[in-house]
């Protein structure tokens, strides 16, 4: 397989005028979709479950002032490539996206923000590739030595991991896409409320179309699937069958956690216990917050990265 990337080439729609240019990048023999703004160093920003590169709008705007802004399709999102099989989806490929990613941009080492998947895939390049990144910016993402070990002894995380279940079984795509994805919206909803004005109509109309590409909700799916972290079943030991050194997993560059404690899927415990495994940590509880909390309070979350990064 040529390795070569290919021109980067525009593609898809510009959704606003506070949108960039959407753009296609060759990465390791296949392309990620990239939305890109402003000029400068990178910030690359990396999304998590059932989002997309659109889920940063908010931050792109805000932070390509002075950056240029990268949001990133992940492998098997949207308009991203979608290669087959679950083990395409494992960890070490999914940094390896990142890496090289970030070489093509020129931008070694680089700013990261992550969230949910995403900030697992920015946790593991972060401590594989510390020379790629300058400050980590973590969103409701544990890091896995932690999420191992409440996923073995925590009763309040484990039972708030059973989705993942579901996430991991055969029929995920049908349950998820049926009456035009009305799970995957509920998903949304369940914790931010319309009252929050997220996710609008708007909003609703784009997930969806991103979640109908062909192969997407397989792609999205398979993160759960290709990991070794998610809780024992009948059928499986999961997390039990896991064993993580923290010191195999030590993050050295300066981080930053921001946790919406309301998060009904990754519980308030995934930060305790951070300081063991992170060398310069700054851990920002938002006790108001849910999953959702960088479209919940997009102003708060933009100040605390936005703090973070000015003293690199």
């Amino acid at each position: 397989m040529n390795d070569r990337p290919p021109e980067t080439q525009p593609v898809g729609r510009r959704l606003s005028s506070r949108m960039g240019e959407t753009q296609r990048i060759g990465v390791r023999g296949l392309t990620l979709a990239v939305d890109l703004q402003g000029d400068g160093a990178p910030v690359l920003f990396v999304h998590g479950f059932p989002e997309f590169w659109y889920a940063w709008k908010n931050q792109l705007d805000a932070f390509s002032r002075d950056h240029q802004a990268v949001a990133v399709d992940m492998r098997g999102y949207n308009l991203s490539d979608k290669p087959t099989g679950v083990k395409a989806y494992r960890p070490k490929q999914l940094v390896e996206d990142l890496r090289q990613l970030i070489d093509h941009l020129d931008g070694r080492p680089c700013i990261l923000v992550a969230h949910d998947w995403g900030g697992a895939v920015a946790w593991n390049l972060a401590v594989a590739h510390p020379e790629y990144v300058s400050r980590l910016v973590i969103i409701n993402a544990p890091h896995p030595v932690l999420f191992a070990r409440a996923l073995t002894s925590n009763p309040e995380q484990i039972a708030a991991s059973q989705y993942m279940l579901l996430l991991r079984d055969a029929k995920a795509e049908r349950v998820l896409s049926k009456d035009n994805f009305q799970r995957l919206e509920k998903m949304l909803r369940a914790q931010a409320g319309d009252s929050l004005g997220w996710p609008s109509s708007t909003d609703l109309e784009l997930y969806r179309e991103a979640w109908s590409q062909p192969g997407s909700l397989t792609g999205a799916l398979n993160y759960y699937r290709a990991s070794p972290l998610y809780p024992l079943s009948s059928q499986e030991l999961g997390a039990t069958a896991v064993t993580l050194n923290a010191r195999d997993f030590t993050v050295t560059v300066p981080t930053l956690v921001i946790w919406g404690e309301r998060d009904q899927a990754l519980r308030p415990v995934l930060v305790e216990g951070l300081d063991e495994v992170v060398r310069d940590l700054t851990l920002k509880r938002i006790p108001d917050g849910s999953h959702w909390v960088i479209h919940e309070q997009p102003d708060l979350v933009n100040r605390l990265i936005g703090e973070f990064i000015s003293t690199a």
